[in-house]
């Protein structure tokens, strides 16, 4: 039986153009994908755009246009960031689509059935800008304004006719489930967040809406439409075509292997997510994890702050892999990061120009000059090269083992010290001084060629178009990137060719340089 992993981005909620959030999330789901696929494993990662609810349709009345219209424009942009980005994804799943409302529909009769949903009335706060409903201590008063004290949004006082989901009847079969499945919320201090949330005691949950029309109906009742998160949610299963639970998509990646969120959606994927699934008898995802927010200048993008950082004009100026490289290794993963363009820079400078596109430059440049262009034949290995080509084969199950529990700054601290050491190696060994001892010249080229292959390999997740450009070196293709071969050290072939390349990252002229 192959080995399976599905991964999701948080469904983006399309009332605004795409911004760094967006982005950081795709990529970062994009790297474990990439990651998952050369390690063998058969990857299923979805995305999408979640279209309903009255934010969405107040933006499309202030635009004057037809909602379904609105939607199409903004969920497109979307869709061509994921291209943008160079995602991997296998689905692009839009709550509009057919497949979707018919997943709904099905998983409402199903709560139903299970006596979990009854009618009854709702009465309380609602922020519209969050689609969420808020407790009473969850508001504050501020200049004559009632908002939520986590997102700060702007709530109403709503009082009408609703279903209800019966929420608090699974308050202890959710606290027994996190007992039993310590790492279904990650990272520690999101799980004790929600934990405590729900020791607080758990309110059954209005699950449908009167006052607005643009949503899935309820079956049987078209006065109401079914609560946008109930709704959104089910993305994760409908893009797997449930509720055909026979079908292969289903029955080979549920229940997902992560739901990568940010903080601000914990509580609906946490907490109300797996009752949903419980309730209707379906088995909830193996893991949650809700990483921080890209924050700048200290303060959370909104665009009612003008701080937003445009990823497509960021990719415009210093390209895709750079923007990638920088949010994967400066944002600490799981908390809140701070980003700027001065750091951005000096990041392309000293890691991807002088680190990794340098060593791939100088190797390859002088293999072809002293090597006759070739890989090359006559080696006899040392203890000093053989240090530095094991440490790889040490660490590879580690790296494994760290990558599972979506510690990606484990894994991007592991390739800068990679790299780091094989410069020093390069330097440190001297082979323009070895000229009259061709079989240590041709030991210490080889061994810094298979360095920059494992470290090609390494980064592929990270920065997936450079390291092809870089891997021409060689005549790999991304066909032969496997994560196993990094244990290898005898993986390129002696007597082969070596390419000359291109620059791969050009040096930033900084004002203070």
């Amino acid at each position: 039986m192959s080995k399976t992993f599905y991964i999701s981005t948080p469904i983006y909620y399309p009332s605004a153009k795409p911004h760094m959030g967006h982005a950081y999330s795709s990529i970062i789901a994009d790297f474990f994908a990439r990651l998952k696929k050369i390690d063998g494993y058969e990857v299923f990662f979805l995305t999408g755009t979640d279209e309903h609810g009255l934010k969405i349709q107040r933006a499309a009345e202030k635009k004057g246009i037809p909602t379904l219209d609105f939607c199409n424009e903004i969920s497109k942009t979307f869709k061509e960031l994921s291209k943008t980005l160079n995602l991997i994804n296998s689905d692009f799943i839009r709550t509009t689509e057919n497949r979707h409302k018919k997943s709904v529909q099905y998983l409402w009769k199903e709560l139903v059935k299970n006596n979990e949903i009854y009618l009854s009335k709702y009465s309380g706060w609602y922020s519209v800008s969050d689609e969420a409903f808020y407790n009473d201590d969850e508001i504050e008063n501020k200049e004559g304004r009632k908002i939520a004290k986590l997102s700060k949004s702007e709530v109403e006082w709503v009082d009408e006719e609703s279903y209800f989901f019966r929420l608090s009847k699974w308050e202890k079969p959710l606290l027994d489930f996190y007992d039993q499945n310590p790492d279904f919320i990650s990272p520690a201090s999101r799980r004790n967040e929600v934990i405590s949330f729900v020791k607080n005691g758990l309110k059954d949950l209005s699950v449908s809406r009167k006052s607005f029309s643009w949503g899935i109906n309820v079956p049987n009742d078209n006065a109401h439409v079914i609560y946008v998160w109930l709704d959104a949610l089910t993305n994760y299963i409908s893009a797997l075509n449930y509720p055909n639970k026979s079908d292969n998509l289903y029955k080979k990646f549920w229940p997902a292997s992560v739901h990568l969120i940010g903080k601000d959606i914990l509580r609906f994927h946490a907490i109300y997510w797996p009752a949903f699934l419980l309730a209707a008898k379906i088995e909830p995802p193996r893991k949650v994890y809700g990483h921080g927010w890209i924050l700048s200048n200290e303060e959370k993008m909104s665009k009612s702050k003008g701080n937003i950082l445009d990823p497509l004009e960021i990719i415009k100026k210093y390209g895709l892999d750079p923007l990638r490289y920088y949010l994967i290794k400066e944002v600490s993963f799981g908390n809140d990061g701070n980003i700027s363009q001065d750091r951005l820079e000096d990041c392309i400078n000293s890691d991807l120009a002088n680190n990794f596109g340098n060593l791939c430059q100088r190797v390859s440049a002088f293999t072809i000059k002293n090597c006759d262009s070739k890989i090359p034949e006559k080696i006899q290995f040392l203890n000093e090269d053989m240090k530095i080509l094991d440490e790889y084969n040490k660490n590879l199950d580690n790296l494994r083992s760290e990558i599972d529990n979506q510690n990606i700054n484990y894994y991007i601290d592991y390739i800068i010290n990679r790299l780091f050491e094989a410069n020093k190696y390069f330097n440190d060994q001297e082979p323009w001084k070895k000229k009259n001892d061709i079989i240590r010249l041709n030991t210490i080229v080889f061994t810094t060629l298979e360095i920059v292959r494992k470290i090609t390999f390494l980064l592929y997740p990270i920065i997936p178009h450079s390291c092809l450009k870089a891997l021409e070196i060689f005549n790999l293709k991304e066909k032969d990137i496997i994560f196993e071969t990094i244990r290898n050290n005898d993986f390129l072939k002696k007597g082969s060719s070596i390419k000359k390349i291109d620059i791969l990252f050009s040096k930033i002229e900084k004002a203070n340089d």
